[in-house]
């Protein structure tokens, strides 16, 4: 005797369209958990059953009527669900009337404005070109990490079924994702290596292909960055689908989903009530028996639950309708004629709602062994009241401390934050700090960064924790990574509404009296490089107080101020020193000393990176024009550089809520290391454009081959020759000509899934200094 299967979602949405009643139960059963766990995150009290049985009258309604879902009924719900808080909202903060409120589309993402462009991300275009079951095996399997066996009833499957319809669509995933590359016609030696790169990561490539693709991907950074999308497509599901289906609250839908519990009836009564208040004309328009098969479908679910309604509800007499004349399309899309029954405004409650928050922690760029870093706690108040007052215990990893406050014979001295501060007061405690803050006001965000060293030693694992309470309201957080071997650790780091900026000069160059030099200091010629010229002092200001100098102009957006400025500066010598500066305006230049003195060594010898804080002299200047740096130590001769650089983040009114940090490892790129990459860590991969300013020294302009990504293909300097396949050719933010052996460059694009700066040289040996970074906050 067999066992009937379970009917799949794609089989009960077409019993609904049939008339069962109790189809449309099932599925209400089914996925009113998922409904009411990304409701919560969005809405407050009752509200969030008014929203679940909005959303749920909405399909009935578009499907009665031939549109709607044809097997994809999750993803499909929890877009109805966030366009209906959405479309709520804004009828009650008045921006429209009911009657205002635009066609959705919930066959297609609904995007929240804090998303926006997060549907252009390639992985999400990629899943979104799949067939509709594929969509819905791979959402619930790696996105919800349903086990097979759980999602079995949904597509009418066994569980080991789930398991290869799962394969068989991360593969099409995979597939469409190389299409997507391929689409913007690649180099001309990478389209035979993309097409073969689905097959290299199953391991079916033969040995000599597959080492003919290994050495492609070695030397080509955009292939590269799709290997590396390919191989890990799933975390590409979570951290871009995710988001882009359940919206920035994704974490805590998932979360609420993992919980045990039941549907109930709860919700079912509501819905039933929903329909009694819709008004007659309104259910006029409700497809033929759409009405009829609700009321019968609740009832279903009634006898089920074992609960009556108090009232029970007036027979309803079905409308006779003509025949639906549009048939159901592949990829959900309503029509025009598929207009959802309006549903009154909300009726606004005195009683406020609860504050909900959110936190994340993460280490800056990232925590290296026997390096300082940064360890930077994010909050938002996601809720509709403020919150209480705010204490946060940070959990740091073993072998990672707080650096000690600045001020000596104060044991409990108030710790000094770095970035973002924010009204946040820090003490160091046992294992980590204890902060505070006032309480948070609703729809705000708040972050707060702490200075932490990392033992020599420190064992690699767990990332830092935070616990936050608020009352009676806990919530904790963790971080992914935790120490490294190696990275980029973060110098600075600041939340809100600013951006980056970076301007610099060589302080060496040809010899003016030699043929050629003048043309090569125009930028022309083919002299380019400091290999070809015996390098002198450059000393532009002509002053007799200096013996070499250079100048650099800086513009600041209108209204900025400044929030953090470094000076770098760099060459050829054994032993570094100070450096003279002058700001725009004055007369006199500044001796700055090094904070902090890197030395590295250069195929022609040692060189160093000097860092100096000058966050306050640059904030008083408030002005843009010419800077001027002079008389660094420095060797002259072939295939010598001398040069510095101005780094500064700023407040911009113009820019959206956004995340800045700067990394400044001076690293050698080149030689035996060719390629480094240097992971971004606590930024969030938002799918829109982040602004890096990049320092790199010693640098040679007709040695080509340098490239830069932050994981999505080579990117194109603003300045210079503006060559992705030569960025560091001796061009400098700030400065028309030739800059031999310091590159100052602007550089922007999407942040991949797992966000990292790679930097890759065929031919030539760099420095790499600093990178600064700005990228919209994903909110």
């Amino acid at each position: 005797m067999g066992v009937e299967s379970p009917q799949s979602d794609a089989d009960l949405l077409q019993a609904v369209r049939e008339g069962n009643a109790a189809a449309y139960g099932e599925l209400y059963e089914r996925h009113v958990a998922a409904a009411r766990a990304l409701a919560r995150q969005l809405a407050r009290g009752a509200e969030v059953e008014d929203v679940v049985a909005e959303s749920f009258t909405k399909i009935l309604d578009l499907v009665g009527r031939g549109g709607g879902p044809d097997s994809g009924f999750r993803t499909y719900l929890l877009t109805v669900v966030r366009r209906t808080v959405y479309d709520r909202s804004r009828v009650e903060s008045r921006q429209v009337t009911t009657g205002e409120i635009e066609l959705y589309d919930p066959g297609v993402p609904f995007v929240d404005p804090a998303l926006v462009g997060l549907e252009k991300s390639l992985i999400a275009r990629a899943y979104l070109s799949l067939p509709e079951r594929w969509r819905a095996v791979l959402w619930h399997t790696e996105v919800e990490r349903a086990r097979p066996a759980e999602v079995a009833p949904l597509l009418g499957l066994s569980a080991n079924g789930v398991a290869a319809l799962a394969y068989r669509a991360r593969e099409g995933l995979r597939q469409a994702y190389l299409q997507m590359h391929l689409a913007s016609p690649p180099q001309h030696d990478c389209r035979p290596v993309l097409g073969k790169l689905g097959v290299y990561v199953r391991g079916g490539l033969a040995r000599r292909d597959s080492k003919a693709v290994d050495e492609h991907v070695s030397a080509c950074e955009e292939c590269h960055g799709v290997l590396l999308e390919l191989t890990d497509v799933n975390r590409g599901l979570r951290v871009m689908v995710g988001p882009l289906i359940a919206g920035p609250l994704f974490g805590g839908y998932a979360a609420a989903l993992a919980k045990p519990g039941a549907a109930g009836a709860g919700g079912a009564l509501r819905l039933l009530g929903r329909l009694r208040r819709v008004p007659k004309q309104q259910q006029v328009a409700v497809a033929g028996g759409t009405v009829a098969v609700t009321a019968a479908v609740l009832a279903s679910l009634l006898l089920v639950s074992g609960e009556r309604p108090v009232v029970r509800p007036p027979a309803i007499t079905p409308v006779a309708q003509p025949p639906v004349s549009v048939a159901p399309v592949p990829v959900p899309v309503p029509l025009p004629s598929e207009r959802p029954a309006q549903v009154p405004p909300p009726v606004k409650k005195d009683k406020p709602g609860k504050a909900r928050l959110r936190a994340t922690i993460d280490a800056l760029g990232s925590l290296v062994r026997a390096q300082p870093g940064i360890v930077g706690i994010r909050l938002r108040n996601y809720g509709e009241s403020a919150s209480e007052e705010l204490a946060a215990q940070v959990d740091l990893p073993d072998g990672v401390t707080l650096i000690p406050p600045a001020r000596r014979g104060h044991s409990a001295a108030l710790l000094g934050p770095v970035g973002t501060v924010d009204g946040w007061a820090c003490r160091p405690v046992s294992g980590g700090a204890r902060c505070a803050r006032e309480p948070l006001q609703a729809g705000q965000g708040t972050a707060v960064f702490l200075r932490v060293l990392v033992a020599d030693e420190a064992p690699q694992g767990a990332g830092p924790a935070v616990r936050i309470a608020a009352g009676s309201l806990r919530l904790q957080a963790r971080a992914e990574e935790g120490v490294r071997i190696s990275g980029a650790p973060a110098r600075f780091a600041t939340d809100g509404k600013v951006a980056v900026r970076a301007i610099g000069n060589t302080l060496l160059s040809c010899p003016a009296e030699r043929a050629g030099c003048s043309e090569t200091r125009r930028r022309q010629g083919t002299q380019r490089d400091n290999d070809l010229w015996p390098m002198t002092a450059l000393d532009q200001d002509e002053r007799p107080d200096t013996t070499s100098s250079s100048g650099a102009e800086l513009s600041l957006p209108k209204g900025s101020q400044v929030v953090w400025a470094g000076l770098y500066w760099s060459a050829a010598d054994d032993e570094a020193g100070p450096i003279r500066i002058r700001p725009p305006g004055r007369r006199k230049y500044l001796t700055v000393q090094p904070g902090e003195v890197t030395m590295r060594e250069l195929p022609l010898g040692p060189v160093y990176q000097a860092f100096a804080d000058v966050s306050e002299l640059v904030g008083d200047v408030r002005r843009n024009g010419t800077w001027w740096a002079a008389d660094v130590p420095m060797k002259a001769g072939v295939s010598r550089h001398a040069g510095w650089s101005l780094v500064l983040i700023v407040t911009d009114p113009a820019e959206p809520y956004s995340q800045a940090v700067v990394l400044d490892t001076a690293t050698v790129v080149g030689g035996r290391a060719r390629r480094v990459r240097m992971p971004l860590g606590g930024l969030s991969p938002a799918a829109s454009p982040a602004r890096v300013e990049l320092v790199t020294w010693e640098g040679d302009a007709d040695l080509k081959g340098d490239k830069v990504s932050l994981g999505s293909g080579a990117l194109t300097p603003g300045g210079g020759d503006r060559d992705p396949a030569n960025v560091f050719d001796g061009s400098s933010n700030g400065v028309a000509g030739m800059t031999f052996g310091t590159d100052v460059d602007t550089v922007s694009a999407e942040l991949g899934v797992d966000p990292g700066l790679t930097i890759v040289t065929d031919k030539d040996v760099v420095l790499f200094g600093v990178a600064a970074l700005s990228v919209r906050a994903r909110s």
